[in-house]
Order: C-alpha cells, then sequence, then structure tokens
C-alpha cells in the first residue's frame, strides 16, 4: 500500500515537473518568435529602399540605429536559446588589426607549473588573441598570450582560461567600448563623428560595427541598471519630470515626439542616483508603471514622495497612495513671467515673497534632517502671509486674466507646494531632476531623432549609469571602463557592488 503511494507521488511529481519545462520552453519560445519578428523587421527596414526624404546625415543615424537594435536582438535571442556545441556557433572572420599599431603584451600563464602527478610541465606553444584599445587619441593593440604546458607524463596539456570579456571573443577591449559609450551617450557624438575620430587616430571602425558593439553592450548593461532602479525606488522621496524627444515612426519616414522621463533621489538622500526611462509617449502610464501602480497586494507599488510639476499625467499616482510634493520653481515662474512681460506689480511683490522663502531654505541646505526642519519652521508664518495676500490680490482680478491664472496655479496647490515645510527630507522645488535633463535637453541637436523604441531605452539605460556615475563624482568613462570589464563574472548576487553609489573605485 506504501509503495503504490510513493509510486503515485513520484508520478505526480513526475508530471508537474514535466508541465513546468513545458510552460517554460513555450514562454522562451514566445519571446524567441516575438525577437525573431522584431529582427526581420529591423533588416527590412535597415536593407529596403530608403525614402529620399532623408538627409545624408539622418540616414547615417538610422543605420547605426538599427545595427545597434539588431546586435541586441541577436544577442537576447541567443541567451534563450539552449546551450550548443562550441563548433555548432559560427561566428563571423574578422579582419586582422593593422601591423602598424603598437602592440603591449598581456600573458596568461596557469598557476602553477606542476602537473598533479608531481612532474614539471613543459611549455610547447602559446595562442594568441588580439584586442584593439584605445585611449584618447591613440590607437593600441594587447596581444594577449595564453602558453601552452605539457606534462609529458600524463599526456595533459594545461593552459590559462580565456578572459570573459562583456562581448564574447569580441575584438574591442572594455576601455575602447567606454569610449564609444561615453562619446555617444554623455558627449552626445553619433556614431558617424566617432568613426571619423578614430580614423584620424589612425584605424578606421566602420560605424556599423560601432553600432554593434552599442547594441551588444546595451543588452549587457541591462541588469545593472534593472538593479539600479530598484535601489531607487527604495528610496522614500524621489524626483520626476519629463523631457520630448522626437523618435522616427518605421515606415513613415517622419517623427513624432516620444519622451524621456527622469526619476531621481533629491540632493538630500546620500543615495545620489538618477534613472532615465524612454516612453513613446507623455501618458500617465508611464509614470504608473515605472513606480510600479497600483501594485498588487504582494507588492503594492512604490508609496513614497514625488516631487513633480503639476503635469495632469501624475495625478493618477496621488489616487493609489503616493503623495504629491509641489515645486515652488514653477508656482514663482508665473509671477516672473508676469514681472517680466508685463510689469507688473503684483509679480513684483510676488517675487519678493517667494525670495525670502528661499534665502530661509539656502540656510538650511547644507543642514541635517532635523536642523532642515527646524529652520523651516521660520519660513511658515512667512508662506501663511504669502497665502494670505494672493487671496486678497485675487479678489481684485478679473477672471481669465493672466494674474489670475497665476494666482490660482498657487492656491489650488497650496498643500502640495508648501509641504516641505513640514518635512526636512522634501526639497522646496523640482530643480533638482531638472538640472538632471538639461544636459539631455542640450544633446537633441546633435541626436536629430531617436531610431526606435528600443534604441531609446537602450539610450536611457546606458545614460542612467553614466549620469549616475557622474552624480557620484566619478570619470564616466573610468566607472564604464571598470565595470565592463568586471561585469562578465560579477555574481548576480552581488549586481549592486557596480551600482554608482557602491562602485569602488580603489578596487580597479
Amino acid at each position: 500500500m506504501i509503495a503504490d503511494d510513493l509510486d503515485t507521488l513520484d508520478a505526480q511529481q513526475l508530471r508537474d515537473a514535466l508541465r513546468a519545462a513545458r510552460s517554460e520552453v513555450a514562454f522562451k519560445q514566445a519571446v524567441i518568435d516575438k525577437l525573431t519578428h522584431e529582427n526581420a523587421i529591423l533588416k527590412r527596414l535597415k536593407f529596403a529602399a530608403q525614402s529620399e526624404r532623408y538627409s545624408a546625415e539622418q540616414k547615417s543615424l538610422l543605420d547605426e540605429t538599427l545595427d545597434a537594435d539588431l546586435a541586441a536582438v541577436a544577442a537576447e535571442i541567443e541567451a534563450l536559446q539552449p546551450a550548443r556545441a562550441t563548433g555548432e556557433r559560427q561566428r563571423p572572420r574578422r579582419e586582422k588589426l593593422p601591423a602598424h599599431l603598437p602592440r603591449r603584451d598581456v600573458r596568461h600563464e596557469p598557476e602553477s607549473t606542476t602537473c598533479g602527478c608531481g612532474q614539471a610541465l613543459q611549455r610547447i606553444g602559446e595562442d594568441v588573441a588580439e584586442k584593439l584599445d584605445y585611449q584618447p587619441g591613440v590607437f593600441t593593440v594587447e596581444r594577449h598570450i595564453r602558453g601552452k604546458w605539457v606534462c609529458k607524463c600524463c599526456e595533459r596539456i594545461v593552459q590559462a582560461p580565456v578572459a570573459p570579456h562583456v562581448i564574447d571573443k569580441g575584438l574591442p577591449t572594455s576601455a575602447l567600448l567606454a569610449q564609444v559609450l561615453v562619446a555617444k551617450y554623455l558627449d552626445h557624438l553619433p556614431l558617424y563623428r566617432q568613426e571619423a575620430i578614430f580614423e584620424r587616430a589612425g584605424h578606421a571602425i566602420a560605424r556599423s560595427t560601432l553600432a554593434q558593439w552599442v547594441g551588444e553592450c546595451g543588452v549587457q548593461l541591462r541588469p545593472l541598471v534593472d538593479a539600479l532602479t530598484r535601489e531607487l525606488l527604495g528610496q522614500g522621496v524621489l524626483h520626476a519630470d519629463e523631457t520630448p524627444v522626437a523618435m522616427l515612426k518605421p515606415g513613415h519616414g517622419k517623427t513624432h515626439r516620444a519622451y524621456l522621463w527622469s526619476y531621481c533621489t533629491t540632493q538630500f538622500n546620500p543615495l545620489q542616483a538618477v534613472v532615465f526611462d524612454f516612453a513613446d509617449s507623455r501618458g500617465g502610464q508611464h509614470a504608473r508603471e515605472f513606480l510600479g501602480l497600483p501594485g498588487t497586494p504582494c507588492q503594492p507599488g512604490w508609496q513614497g514622495k514625488l516631487v513633480c510639476d503639476d503635469f495632469a499625467g501624475y495625478k493618477a499616482c496621488f489616487e493609489l497612495g503616493v503623495t504629491e510634493a509641489g515645486c515652488m520653481a514653477h508656482a514663482r515662474r508665473k509671477f516672473h513671467e508676469l514681472w517680466a512681460n508685463h510689469g507688473s506689480q503684483v509679480g513684483e511683490q510676488a517675487l519678493k515673497f517667494f525670495a525670502q522663502l528661499y534665502d530661509l531654505e539656502r540656510g538650511g541646505a547644507n543642514a541635517d534632517t532635523q536642523t532642515r526642519l527646524d529652520a523651516r519652521q521660520a519660513a511658515r508664518p512667512l508662506a501663511d502671509a504669502l497665502r494670505q495676500w494672493l487671496r486678497q490680490q485675487r479678489q481684485r482680478v478679473p477672471d481669465g486674466s493672466a494674474t489670475a491664472r497665476a494666482i490660482d496655479y498657487s492656491l489650488k496647490r497650496w498643500v502640495a507646494l508648501t509641504r516641505y515645510l513640514d518635512d526636512g527630507d522634501l526639497p522646496i522645488d523640482n530643480n533638482w531632476v531638472e538640472n538632471r535633463i538639461r544636459p539631455i535637453a542640450l544633446g537633441r541637436q546633435n541626436w536629430l531623432f531617436a531610431g526606435s523604441l528600443r534604441a531609446g531605452k537602450r539610450a536611457a539605460a546606458i545614460m542612467s549609469l553614466v549620469h549616475s556615475a557622474r552624480l557620484n563624482g566619478h570619470d564616466p568613462y573610468v566607472y564604464l571602463r571598470d565595470i565592463l570589464e568586471r561585469l562578465p563574472t560579477q555574481p548576480a548576487n552581488r549586481i549592486v557592488e557596480l551600482l554608482p553609489h557602491h562602485w569602488n573605485p580603489a578596487a580597479t
């Protein structure tokens, strides 16, 4: 009887395991089919006839985007495929690096040249793999030499393993990849410009090759950006803002307005981080999705205080547990426009009130939370006086006037605007995140447009890392070079060690 129960239990376990395996295979196949379809669309866009409406520069930017997307999709498909035998994997042959470039030998030998049997190993040869390195303005070649050692007694060959690389068996070193990424996403240099710069440095690298490197790096860096996002959402106060970016409509030859959403910690938070999220519209669902709203009973989503402007897209978040903190700078801006454009006396007097509030705020800017909160208590009577004055002025101006709209903006949002007075961790305005976006806005004149949603998301992810590195006082190039070197061997449960606010340059 007991044996029959055991047989039944084993059979049930096998059926459950088989069902789970089939479900996993079906899920992976669905993802592979989706990526394969996307790959086919990208190839058609790349190799089909292009519209004559594109300028040469626009076509160049679009081509590099497609090459990067194709490489990224191929990397994702490969990661989902079952493990293959080494000989089954086909890789394109690459040209030899030019002989005129200086070489630097990097030797890799076994830790021990004594065989397990006690006999000394004898060196019988070596394998040499060349990687292209780049220091600003100068190309060099790293010759990775792996000596071959043999024990004649055991007929056994010993050789140091091939060092893992962020692009498996790739040509570029981590330094060269970091240079390409920083130049593209921090210095806003499109790949066709980098191609010309590299040619002047002594070695031409096709922009299609550069685009492939960018695409593959984007896939490899994604887990790091996901970890950065999780740490960001672990904070109680966040800034949020968004800025428009043109995105190409595939097949139409035209662009439409997409948005780069920005989320960052406050200047008072010891954790300094910014995460960019690219979306194809300004719909509020993108903010809710990033914040994990509405969430589930097990994972309720982010429930902190969000510092933002009065954009309607955030309003639904406040109905799902997020607390709104207003931006005093936006309220002030309305009155500054009145004064600057019309010489308004109401605008001038309001600016004096705001100036006093900001003077009191600067006094506790570098203090701890409690000291800052104590200092803000002195600002409470001034804020109450401003509110009373605004109410009095509102009764004197006609509805629909510019002055009425400026006053109504502040009065209707007064609770959110003054919430910072009762919370030492809240900033007075949203300028901190606006300053994070400013370099992005300046770079738009070089981008022309994002070539695809995937390209926009890749750009947002990499920019999250390089700008967070800058926030933490790191050189983005040095930071990226190091994490690209360490990422292939970094355990998944220790990925947070590579985040900009945890990264230790002394460990490099």
